[in-house]
């Protein structure tokens, strides 16, 4: 069989070093005496297309410089590496993972692009799809989360990246190779080695993926454990989630009437119904009001977060702008019942309401911006007794009802109002938008169907088609559409299903 080349691509978002991963590799190459070829491809945005390094290596010692190609053909590349685990998914739709050749190594950690992060409901993509497109499209995979390893060994991605290729052995090129580049570069040694070496153990199955695992219950929250403990097992993940993150956001009394509320679920005795309605349940009573906001521009993984992205050495001064522009209605949402009433109903009468808001910038790592969020998010111990908690409260009783009512005549339906909390998201107009959104699907068929107007399986298909509306269209034009066909079409009383 003729010799070819070794094949390599490379797919790295801007800013993760995709450069220098392709360096350590030729490098290492060179030094072995093998002749090796690099070209990149730059790319449009951070999150609309990676920069791609493509990398061909001549596995044989020669004298002569062989002829090697310039960019990647579908269906001819040995290795494949993506930094990201959308960029694995992009790499396998474009046809540069096959079964019959490629080695998949990828990072399993996500970067939302902004269609995720700006989509109405949860844009997330699914990622369950993507293992099992590696599975299947690639020969051979090593996939595990290598930004949380980085992060763990104090390195960075792309060094645990090569260790995970060194590893794997796809290339004939010794370990000693690839580090004695890194030593060579004389930059970071030591993190780059420490990720290297992490990365290295992973390739050679060493050590097992590092897939960030549920705390034991009796280590997560004594007290609780018991309670976590009743639910339906497919609940308890979720649980345990709501339950640290409510911690989080307010105390552990919110955290047990979160289990309380759940447990009203849990009687109905479906453990779907009660494992959707724990997962939806905390991200509902955790609304984003400006308490919250002010918290969780203020938590310290946020700054080592950007510190990290950024590539900042250590004690390198910077700054963190953030625009907040706070109406009246979000002034109001902390104010106490009564005179949050006055001042949303003075503001309305005056046509205030959608006109009035106050823009600034706030340097949250700066004294004078950090001490102003930090006052914010220390009414903590009062919002129970602010405005937007209590309405809060009100709604998210008023869902839970309709689910229980629902679940007495049909479990799909209930199922599907379990799902409308989807709609209810974020502060500000993302958050009117979406709660307008849901009222009118409660008013229009969720109510209709538990007073016996509408049968349960035509009520839950016509929520299903008018959440699906309000998600495409964040302006409610396309679920006005749906909800005036819906009513045009005859209705099957209860009784008659």
């Amino acid at each position: 069989m003729a010799t070819r080349p070794i094949c390599i691509l490379i797919a790295a978002m801007g800013g993760e070093g995709g450069g220098v991963l392709t360096g350590w590799i030729t490098g290492a190459a060179e030094r072995a005496g093998y002749p090796v070829q690099a070209t990149s491809i730059p790319g449009v945005a951070q999150r609309t297309g990676a920069t791609t390094y493509y990398i061909e290596i001549w596995p044989e010692q020669t004298a002569e410089r062989p002829v090697m190609c310039l960019n990647p053909a579908p269906g001819q590349v040995d290795v494949m590496i993506a930094s990201e685990f959308v960029e694995a998914g992009r790499a396998i739709a474009n046809g540069y993972v096959t079964p019959d050749r490629t080695l998949l190594i990828a990072s399993t950690h996500r970067v939302f692009a902004i269609a995720e992060r700006s989509a109405m409901g949860d844009g997330r993509y699914d990622t369950g799809r993507l293992f099992r497109a590696a599975k299947e499209y690639a020969r051979r995979s090593i996939l595990f989360d290598m930004d949380q390893a980085a992060r763990d060994a104090g390195s960075i991605l792309n060094a645990v990246l090569l260790g995970a290729l060194a590893g794997s052995e796809a290339l004939p090129i010794p370990p000693d190779a690839f580090e004695a580049g890194i030593r060579a570069e004389g930059k970071a040694v030591e993190s780059n080695l420490a990720g290297y070496r992490f990365g290295l153990a992973h390739g050679q199955g060493e050590i097992a993926a590092t897939q960030q695992a549920i705390a034991p219950l009796a280590e997560l929250a004594p007290r609780f454990a018991d309670l976590i403990s009743a639910l339906p097992a497919a609940s308890r993940r979720f649980a345990a989630e709501g339950i640290k993150r409510l911690i989080d956001y307010q105390d552990e009394a919110y955290a047990r009437l979160y289990l309380d509320r759940l447990a009203r679920v849990a009687k109905l005795g479906d453990d779907v119904l009660t494992a959707e309605t724990a997962r939806h349940l905390a991200l509902r009573m955790s609304f984003e009001d400006v308490i919250r906001v002010a918290q969780l521009k203020l938590k310290p993984e946020r700054f080592a977060a950007i510190e990290r992205e950024m590539r900042m050495t250590p004690g390198q001064p910077y700054v963190v702008a953030d625009f907040v522009k706070p109406g009246i209605e979000e002034i109001a949402s902390f104010l106490p019942p009564g005179l949050a009433r006055r001042l949303i109903g003075l503001s309305a009468r005056r046509g205030w309401l959608d006109k009035v808001h106050f823009g600034m910038q706030v340097r949250s790592n700066r004294l004078g911006g950090y001490m102003r969020l930090r006052l914010l998010a220390g009414l903590r111990p009062w919002r129970p007794r602010s405005f937007r908690y209590q309405e809060e409260q009100a709604r998210i009783e008023d869902w839970l009802d309709s689910v229980t009512g629902a679940a007495a005549l049909d479990t799909g339906l209930a199922r599907e109002i379990v799902e409308c909390a989807r709609l209810i998201k974020g502060y500000g107009d993302t958050f009117k938008r979406g709660l307008a959104n849901y009222l009118a699907i409660r008013d229009r068929v969720i109510r209709p169907a538990l007073a016996g107007q509408i049968a349960p399986a035509q009520a839950a298909d016509a929520i299903i088609q008018a959440r699906t509306a309000a998600l495409a269209d964040p302006e409610g034009q396309a679920l006005t559409q749906t909800l005036n066909a819906f009513e045009a079409t005859p209705k099957l009383p209860h009784a008659a299903e």
